[in-house]
């Protein structure tokens, strides 16, 4: 079964800020959690980033994207919204 989750991400982003949502995302595709990102606008604020994933791997998921928003310091910029059905 797919799990869809959803990332809420700061639109006013410095250099280093983008290249680490970049590079969180890119890690999401290679190490197989999913295959599409899909940008949505949520307000002039954020974007939502949503994307499927197998129900087994769901708190895998939200670890490895806990873990690297503490490590870049992504606090401010990024947060996760839910995971639920797809």
């Amino acid at each position: 079964m797919q799990k869809g989750m959803k990332l809420k991400v700061r639109k006013q982003l410095d250099g280093k800020e983008q290249l680490n949502i970049i590079k969180l995302k890119g890690s999401l595709i290679s190490k197989g959690y999913t295959e599409i990102i899909h940008i949505l606008d949520q307000d002039d604020e954020f974007h939502i980033n949503s994307f499927d994933i197998e129900s087994a791997a769901g708190s895998e998921v939200r670890e490895f994207i806990t873990a690297f928003i503490a490590r870049e310091q992504l606090e401010d910029s990024v947060s996760i919204l839910g995971l639920g059905s797809a």
